[in-house]
């Protein structure tokens, strides 16, 4: 990693020759006392899919999240996720799918590879008792999820209080 851009250290070639061979490459980072550990994938832009996010989750978690969902949309050829729509992740874990709202602040290594054009979805969710990170209570890794775009449909009001847990 780079201490000072952020972007992981090795060089542009050797990712594409792994988005080559797998499809696409997980970029994750441990985190600091500052921010929680996250997690994204650079590839599927190439395969016309937006790419994928997930932040305050372990990186082995993380990678292993990304790489079930990245392989489910290609293989299944199923359309991209909608922001809103909720999922199943492994084991009992609730996912909702948020649009990031600049991605090329989040994922620079997949800018870098296909230029500021990126789309991403973030794959939020919830903690262990089901809460959101919207709502009060929920308790992750750091202590928070940073969200990277509004939620589907939600006003400001809603977006702080929204109807279901």
């Amino acid at each position: 990693m780079c201490g000072k851009c952020g972007r992981p250290s090795g060089n542009l070639r050797h990712l594409r020759e792994i988005i080559g061979e797998h499809g696409w490459a997980v970029i994750s980072f441990e985190g600091n006392g500052s921010r929680p550990p996250w997690a994204y994938t650079a590839g599927l832009t190439g395969r016309g899919r937006p790419e994928l996010v997930v932040t305050a989750m372990e990186p082995h978690r993380a990678r292993g999240l990304l790489d079930d969902v990245a392989a489910h949309l290609l293989r299944t050829g199923e359309p991209d996720l909608e922001p809103g729509e909720r999922l199943p992740g492994p084991g009992n874990l609730l996912l909702e799918a948020v649009a990031v709202e600049v991605p090329s602040v989040h994922l620079l290594t997949a800018v870098d590879l296909y230029g500021p054009g990126v789309h991403a979805t973030q794959l939020v969710h919830a903690d262990a008792r089901g809460r959101w990170p919207w709502r009060p209570g929920w308790q992750g890794p750091g202590g928070r999820q940073p969200v990277l775009g509004p939620r589907a449909g939600a006003t400001l009001a809603q977006a702080a209080n929204p109807p279901w847990p």
